[in-house]
């Protein structure tokens, strides 16, 4: 279709873009975003004020019967095609594609679905996220119990995700699920469930992505976790070079926790991302600021922080792609943590940087060596803790 729409401006010599009016040209470059972005009802709509207005752009014609085609409508696309016969006299190449679309008839196009699946054995040096502090904040001689300090294991973990298109106009469902279990540490085995859906919006020359999401997550064969998520996306109309995109986005988090008290909590967040793209390499670099608002009586109350994010990606040899992750997370509570206990108000620096090499080795699957380490630092001792992860994961995905 994209092809379709690219060959139709320049088929008609007289249709060339530098003739159009500024409002028009404006018009038609965003008929051709809502394309990409696979919004064909808005296509639609702005080729349908495209044609009323410049009635002469044979291109605008084109690409307004192909997408009706798309959508199902069969009379429509007919009398457009009729229409451009008459008004154009196409050339070969042009009638070409009228008949191969003749031939094949409008059908409205079954939803695209995209999955992935992931089976991954791997080692982690700190399942349960033991401290590094071996003496208690209750008092210098009390120490930790041995469950408190870290315990390494084995695991085999099971994942995927599932997207799914929504509508004709770019919308989106979406699913995801993890499982893990744990080769002795059977208490710390988790799974979880996600999903929600996603539609994009355009205003004027922004791009918005409105979504909604919602999880459940288990914790040694327990319901653990509530999640629920709304998030806006934005991307402004900026005159960035080649390969670059800006995106800011926010968000309202609810996590319940289901055996826990006084830790439920609502989070917002607002963030900015810079994303590169072009050939094989891609980079992402986003800063979020984070206020996380107890609901109830939480140790150490409301808190607030930072969060940034490093993400690349590139071809090293033949197929093997490298990949690089760094993720820097602070908070810093609003009250002392515990009073005439811990008298302190709780600061955490979370750090973590991953590696990986991705081979893809056959149609749609490929093989990926993963290493993780994680530094957790604290104002308070007994949180701290560090972890090793190294995995080697099959990836088998719909092409």
């Amino acid at each position: 279709m994209a092809l379709l729409c690219l060959l139709a401006p320049h088929a008609f010599a007289e249709d060339a873009e530098d003739k159009l009016s500024p409002v028009n040209r404006d018009l038609y470059l965003e008929a051709m975003q809502a394309i990409s972005e696979g919004r064909k009802h808005d296509a639609s709509r702005l080729l349908l004020q495209m044609t009323a207005s410049e009635p002469k752009h044979a291109g605008a014609w084109l690409d307004l019967a192909l997408i009706q085609c798309e959508l199902g409508n069969v009379e429509e696309t007919e009398r457009l095609f009729t229409e451009i016969e008459r008004r154009f006299a196409p050339p070969p190449e042009i009638m070409q594609i009228i008949q191969a679309r003749r031939a094949i008839g409008c059908h409205k196009r079954t939803p695209q679905m995209l999955w992935n699946v992931m089976l991954t054995r791997g080692f982690e040096q700190n399942v349960n996220q033991g401290t590094t502090h071996s003496l208690s904040p209750f008092g210098e001689a009390t120490y930790i119990t041995s469950d408190s300090l870290p315990k390494a294991d084995h695991y085999l973990l099971l994942s995927g995700d599932l997207v799914r298109d929504a509508n004709q106009n770019g919308g989106m469902l979406f699913a995801q699920f993890q499982a893990r279990r744990n080769d002795y540490l059977g208490q710390y085995d988790s799974a979880s469930i996600f999903f929600g859906a996603e539609q994009p919006l355009r205003l004027g020359r922004w791009t918005l992505r409105g979504s909604a999401t919602a999880g459940l997550q288990s914790l040694g064969g327990q319901l653990y976790q509530k999640f629920t998520q709304l998030q806006v996306k934005v991307a402004p109309p900026l005159n960035l070079p080649e390969g670059l995109e800006l995106q800011l986005s926010s968000s309202i988090s609810h996590l319940q926790y289901l055996t826990l008290s006084n830790f439920d909590s609502n989070t917002t967040e607002i963030r900015g991302q810079l994303q590169y793209k072009k050939n094989n390499a891609y980079g992402s670099a986003s800063l979020a600021l984070l206020n996380d608002h107890a609901i109830d009586d939480r140790p150490g109350g409301n808190r607030h922080g930072w969060l940034a994010n490093l993400v690349g990606r590139a071809h090293l040899y033949r197929n093997v792609i490298g990949e690089v992750g760094f993720i820097h997370q602070s908070w810093r509570g609003q009250n002392l943590f515990l009073p005439n206990f811990i008298d302190e108000i709780r600061q955490q620096r979370f750090q973590s940087l991953r590696a990986a090499l991705v081979y893809p080795w056959a149609d749609g699957q490929s093989l990926q060596l993963e290493m993780r380490q994680v530094r957790n630092r604290e104002n308070i001792p007994i949180f701290q803790y560090n972890n090793r992860q190294i995995q080697l994961s099959w990836q088998w995905q719909s092409r």
